[in-house]
């Protein structure tokens, strides 16, 4: 199989994926529990990917000043707006930029 079609298949794979729950869905109500537990999944995926960040090959933290820095900005940022993509944003150019600099 080419790589054109194994594109055009995953895509297609991808799409058929969401546009079953969006259409088996869209007349039903969300019961307001999964509602509360979406909420949350924002914030976990991005403690996730802070967590990827310090961690290290061999286990350990390495917490460095890049990384200080933008968890210090990106924690501000989310405590002052409650906006996660505001957050991740900042966090992410706080960090290239000291990371680029040190």
């Amino acid at each position: 199989m080419s790589a054109l079609l194994a594109a055009i298949a995953v895509g297609i794979g991808t799409y058929l994926s969401r546009a079953i729950f969006i259409l088996a869905l869209a007349k039903r109500r969300i019961p307001d529990a999964a509602l509360v537990a979406l909420q949350f999944v924002a914030p976990a995926v991005l403690a996730s990917l802070i967590v990827a960040l310090l961690i290290t090959e061999d286990g350990t933290v390495g917490l460095g000043v890049p990384e200080a820095a933008a968890l210090a900005i990106g924690g501000g940022v989310a405590y002052r707006t409650r906006n996660h993509i505001l957050t991740l944003v900042a966090g992410m150019t706080v960090f290239w930029l000291v990371r680029a600099l040190v």
